[in-house]
């Protein structure tokens, strides 16, 4: 039998010692001492993106995070209050009214551009094919039978946005300026769930359905859609459909919608990295198309897609990053 030298067990023990401490430098510090607090809208890629930033942040920057479930509007409103740190997609064209005015309060940040999204007014292509006079959203009227609201049967139904959102403001402004309150009525379904349930149901069943929408999203790239036509943008008329009280809505097309990521202007200044990471915050618009497809393919949940953007996306989310901290990232995945 062999024995050690107790020198050699010295050494050993101080050698253990060494890396302990060495470890626990290299274990990152957050710079908040209390959890990061995250608005949760509940569309599918801002749910994506929210788990994307809480592991990058928890796994790479050594923090705590938490999501508060809200709506858009009132998010704006505690991110202006800081009772949210961070608002991860704000679709300026929903809220712009709103927007602009919480950013001159001084209190919020726009810091980075995620995407350019977009919105329209729909129909399938088998209800287009149905009806080849249908092109435009003034047409409607005249179509009102092939769109029946089963609770109102004397008139369609038009699918706007879910209830509490901010497209909620624009697109019953514009259904109003396109004065189609006689002929429809403005059905705003209670969640995003519901409405896409509602809408993948008809799709199915082949059923007439017209209906308000956002891209990118896991719908609009399962469906085979056609837009329907709107008035030519206007950015004064377009500005006022997204206010609340727009006293006299004029339809007006949806723009390109850039969306970005907003913070509390206290969070910025007490977190400059957590800040400088979101402000890098990007995505190529195909790259979030075959993510949201993944996610509806798979059925997975928004966490289990975040890890599996990470694992199979690190070309586009290390770029956002120092290396130290990707690399805390990757070790985690």
């Amino acid at each position: 039998m062999r024995f050690t030298p107790v020198k050699t067990l010295a050494a050993a023990a101080v050698f253990f010692a060494f890396a302990g401490v060495a470890q626990a430098a290299d274990a990152p510090k957050c710079e908040l001492d209390r959890p990061v607090k995250f608005g949760g809208m509940n569309w599918e890629s801002n749910l994506v993106l929210v788990d994307v930033e809480r592991f990058i942040m928890e796994k790479g920057y050594g923090c705590k995070t938490e999501t508060l479930p809200t709506e858009t509007l009132p998010a704006l409103a505690a991110l202006e209050r800081g009772d949210l740190d961070i608002n991860t997609e704000i679709w300026l064209n929903s809220v712009s009214d709103p927007w602009e005015k919480a950013e001159k309060t001084g209190k919020v940040k726009r810091i980075g551009d995620v995407y350019m999204g977009g919105e329209a007014w729909f129909i399938p292509r088998y209800t287009a094919e149905r009806l080849p006079e249908l092109k435009s959203a003034a047409d409607l009227p005249k179509f009102k039978d092939e769109f029946k609201d089963p609770e109102e049967p004397s008139k369609g139904r038009f699918y706007g946005c879910p209830a509490g959102w901010g497209c909620e403001v624009v697109s019953t402004n514009l259904f109003h300026a396109l004065k189609l309150d006689d002929t429809y009525t403005l059905y705003s379904p209670g969640t995003g769930a519901a409405q896409k349930a509602a809408l993948t149901s008809a799709y199915k069943r082949k059923q007439n359905v017209v209906f308000y929408y956002w891209y990118p999203t896991p719908l609009v790239g399962a469906l085979d859609l056609v837009k329907l036509e709107l008035p030519p943008y206007d950015a004064e008329k377009h500005k006022c459909l997204t206010a609340p009280k727009c006293a006299d809505p004029q339809p007006s097309a949806y723009p390109e919608n850039p969306v970005f990521t907003a913070v509390n202007t206290e969070f910025s200044q007490k977190a400059p990295q957590l800040t400088e990471f979101l402000s890098k915050v990007s995505i190529p618009l195909p790259e979030v198309d075959k993510t949201l497809a993944h996610m509806e393919e798979s059925g997975d949940d928004s966490a289990a897609i975040a890890q599996w953007f990470l694992k199979n996306k690190s070309d586009v989310w290390t770029k956002w990053v120092p290396a130290e901290v990707a690399t805390r990232v990757q070790a985690a995945l």
